[in-house]
């Protein structure tokens, strides 16, 4: 039932803030998202701007994606925006539309099933609690108390400009916390990945978590259980920011990569994998720098610092058992990246040039004669460069080979270790017979 409300008052769990409360103006955000909520409001839908953008603009952070929530269903949405919109998912079915390169998110307000009926649930779940299907459509105030985090459930109306919170997240965003909507248990098995958004989030915007919002130690295992294409997209959300060193140590304060990330979290925790652990941190640490200097950035480079400690010690392991060094650590890339793509999934675009940063290693080791220009000439060798400076860094191989390098990239005749400056390399192949002298008549 529809209530009457006073603005910037409290009824039944709704508080209304006004703009000059808020302070969000439309400037704020993108074009094609306020095109997204004018277009369903022109057409007489209520449109809201929701979830991360609210968040970050009241916190004074840029947004990066604007989604939006309507009462509109999905055929509606595409009935509005044509060909603009197309509809995805299975689990949770939304509409894209897009506007030039920007593609807005807008779904339709969800209902919070067994909200006054604990039987009542008409979604879809698995034997582990995990939502496998959710597309039955209520009201707002149902949208908000089914979303994750309160700090999460603020809708910014189109139609007044006004903030609506239905779940408490205004005291959260003064708070500077993140608390969970609902039981722990109930939501993290609904959808695992909550746990490593909450990290996630709390790191980027230097929120303290709510005590019962902390990921239960019971249902981590969970992880496990997401498909592998979607840890991808989480991992690179997780750790291709400007806040990943820190993301990185919350992970492993609540054990959060351990189902990601097994082989590596072996090496890790065991006596010896404080450097490993120095190594992935500094990768990530160098990242975070590239990302707030404009630089490119790639997944490939995490990815191999996150699992070069566990093709280390197994190649190691081979070597010792009697294979040579070069197929010893060929045969540890298999097998390593062949379990780890069963938990989170690496494109061939970005597991080729990882592998490639791998066995280009050794042959850092290699500089006499002219098989040090030949490794400059990789196209790989800048990335490989960067992985060597990160394992001189962290110790793993000596200073001077990392410094070699980076001279003879800018001098070729940079002396080989035992050669003096100038001297001929002793791998030179000496031509067969000499040059035939031509006779006096001859010439």
């Amino acid at each position: 039932m529809d209530i009457s409300i006073n603005r910037g008052e409290t009824i039944n769990e709704l508080r209304v803030i006004e703009p000059h409360e808020h302070g969000i103006v439309r400037d704020q955000i993108s074009a094609a998202a306020l095109q997204t909520l004018e277009g369903l409001h022109d057409a007489g839908y209520r449109a809201c701007l929701v979830g991360g953008a609210v968040r970050d603009l009241l916190l004074g952070v840029v947004p990066k994606d604007f989604d939006v929530a309507t009462d509109a269903e999905p055929e509606a949405v595409v009935g509005v925006f044509g060909r603009k919109a197309r509809l995805i998912g299975r689990r949770f079915r939304i509409a894209h539309v897009r506007f030039g390169r920007e593609i807005v998110e807008v779904s339709t307000f969800r209902a919070d099933p067994g909200a006054s009926e604990p039987d009542a649930d008409t979604r879809e779940l698995d034997d582990a609690g995990r939502v496998l299907r959710d597309n039955v459509f209520g009201s707002i105030a149902e949208d908000a108390r089914r979303r994750d985090f309160a700090i999460n459930a603020l809708y910014y109306d189109i139609a007044d400009d006004c903030v609506y919170d239905y779940v408490g997240g205004m005291d959260d965003v003064a708070a500077g916390r993140l608390r969970l909507i609902g039981d722990a248990g109930v939501r993290y098995r609904e959808d695992p990945v909550r746990m490593i958004r909450a990290v996630r989030i709390a790191a980027k915007l230097d929120l303290t978590i709510d005590e019962p919002a902390r990921p239960p130690h019971a249902l981590v295992p969970l992880l496990a259980d997401v498909p592998a294409a979607r840890m991808f997209e989480e991992i690179l959300k997780l750790l291709m920011n400007p806040a990943g060193p820190k993301v990185f140590r919350m992970l492993r304060e609540y054990d959060l990569l351990t189902p990601l990330f097994d082989q590596t979290i072996a090496v890790l925790d065991s006596p010896t994998g404080a450097a490993s652990e120095a190594l992935i941190e500094q990768a990530i640490a160098n990242t975070a720098a590239r990302i707030d200097a404009g630089k490119p950035v790639t997944p490939a480079f995490i990815f191999a610092a996150l699992l070069w400690p566990a093709v280390r010690e197994r190649a190691a392991t081979l070597e010792r058992e009697g294979t040579p060094p070069a197929p010893a650590l060929a045969s540890a890339q298999s097998q390593v990246v062949g379990r780890q793509v069963q938990l989170v999934a690496i494109p061939k675009r970005f597991s080729i040039p990882m592998r490639e940063i791998w066995q280009l290693q050794p042959r850092f080791h290699r500089r006499r004669g002219k098989q040090a220009s030949r490794l400059i000439a990789h196209p790989r060798f800048r990335a490989a460069y960067d992985f060597l400076l990160l394992r001189a860094q962290t110790g793993e191989v000596d200073t001077e080979l990392a410094e070699w390098w980076t001279q003879a990239q800018d001098d070729p005749s940079t002396p080989t270790p035992g050669s003096g400056a100038g001297s001929t390399p002793t791998n030179r192949r000496k031509r067969r017979g000499g040059r035939r002298r031509k006779s006096p008549e001859t010439a």
